[in-house]
């Protein structure tokens, strides 16, 4: 395989910890779903991160970091599986990852060929991501576009510019990365997509109630933004429930706990609170 640069620092660095979630979730005999790619983009981020010794020692933190949270974020992803399962179903035809990571939806879950699929991350992601894909000569089962771009951006321009159209319906996806953005691009963000959202369309809000200091938040802290990080950005300024509502959304509430029954995983969180604000485009 050519050697590919593995994002090692930033934002991008978390992608690489998901990836060694589903991969591990995929080896289980009770697996909530297969990733075969994930395998491709563990061992190539190892090998780069091993070539030096200060590299393989923070590659022995990211493997921490992702055994901490795989429980809960392995059952996220299934989640997120199901509601573009329903999304597809009811409609929709164009999916957008925001924040796309490692994501292998367009080649895994046997999408409609007359779906596509846009995923928009930072230019270091892709660089290499898109290697690795090619080694392995995969193939999605729908058509798929990469558009390198932050999301601090302006990147509704260049989502168009790919054939995407507003007056369909589209299910947008974010696992995560929104939240590492200041809140007033978080907001900008949701403002965009929900500008290019024809009724139909469908997005999700996830509510946790999480102690950025405790060790595990703590420690991927560091790791994205260095050890020296101080706390993440507040909340205050980022688009809610209420915000959907007042810009042409239907919501509804999904408790975590609720969600996660038919799973059979022991990930409760007991707390009512937690989960995810569903919203469809009226």
């Amino acid at each position: 395989m050519t050697h590919v640069n593995a994002p090692t620092a930033g934002v991008a660095l978390t992608a690489i910890g998901v990836a060694l979630i589903r991969e591990q979730e995929s080896r289980r005999p009770d697996r909530l779903y297969a990733d075969p790619l994930a395998t491709a983009f563990v061992d190539a981020a190892r090998r780069d991160f091993t070539r030096t010794g200060a590299g393989a020692a923070k590659w022995e933190r990211v493997e921490a970091v992702a055994e901490q949270f795989f429980a809960g974020r392995s059952v996220g992803v299934r989640l997120v599986d199901d509601r573009v399962a329903e999304a597809v179903a009811a409609g929709c035809r164009q999916i957008v990852l925001l924040g796309a990571g490692l994501d292998t939806r367009a080649f895994r879950m046997g999408l409609p060929a007359d779906a596509t699929v846009y995923e928009l991350d930072l230019p270091e992601l892709f660089a290499f991501k898109e290697p690795v894909l090619r080694a392995l000569h995969a193939t999605p089962t729908t058509l798929r576009h990469v558009l390198p771009i932050d999301l601090r951006t302006d990147w509704a321009v260049p989502l168009r510019e790919r054939g995407f159209r507003p007056e369909l319906p589209t299910h947008w996806i974010d696992e995560g990365a929104l939240p590492y953005l200041p809140p007033e691009d978080h907001l900008r963000t949701v403002a965009t997509l929900t500008t290019l959202s024809a009724p139909g369309s469908h997005f999700g809000l996830s509510r946790f109630a999480v102690d950025p200091e405790a060790a595990p938040y703590a420690e991927l802290r560091r790791l994205v933004a260095g050890d020296d990080a101080g706390m993440p950005p507040p909340d205050a300024g980022r688009p809610g429930e209420q915000w959907l509502l007042e810009h042409g959304w239907h919501t509804r509430f999904r408790a975590w706990d609720d969600m996660i029954v038919p799973l059979g995983r022991d990930v409760a969180v007991n707390d009512p609170e937690v989960g995810v604000v569903l919203a469809e485009r009226v």
